[in-house]
């Protein structure tokens, strides 16, 4: 017997959730159901009050004085990312926070940055 990867089993209720619907929705439905999924799963700019700014730049002066691996959480268009790597330095001029590993080297927009954490 053929086992169907969509089939989930919530106690004795054997359900394939949403890929049941799809048949009877139109095409467009479906489009707009994806960017809905879309635009719930982004996350706004977190607010940034003086006492975060002042935090983030001890902790990157800690971690450009140290050397030691940090953790930089940056925002852009709804989305959070992480990156790891070592800070090697600022462009004041293009405020852009300059940081990579052994191997290459990233620029990070300063305005982009939510947080950094260092790693021990």
């Amino acid at each position: 017997m053929k086992r169907n990867k969509y089939l989930k089993t919530v106690g004795d209720i054997k359900d394939r959730g949403r890929i049941k619907w799809t048949a009877l929705m139109l095409p467009e439905h479906v489009e707009m159901i994806r960017e809905w999924y879309e635009k719930d799963e982004q996350v706004p700019k977190p607010d940034l009050n003086e006492f975060d700014l002042q935090l983030i730049q001890e902790e990157m002066e800690i971690a450009l004085k140290r050397q030691c691996e940090v953790i930089i959480q940056s925002w852009k268009a709804g989305v959070i990312y992480e990156h790891r790597g070592i800070i090697e330095g600022m462009d004041a001029r293009n405020r852009m926070l300059i940081y990579g590993n052994f191997a290459e080297k990233h620029r990070l927009p300063i305005d982009e940055v939510v947080s950094i954490i260092t790693v021990d």
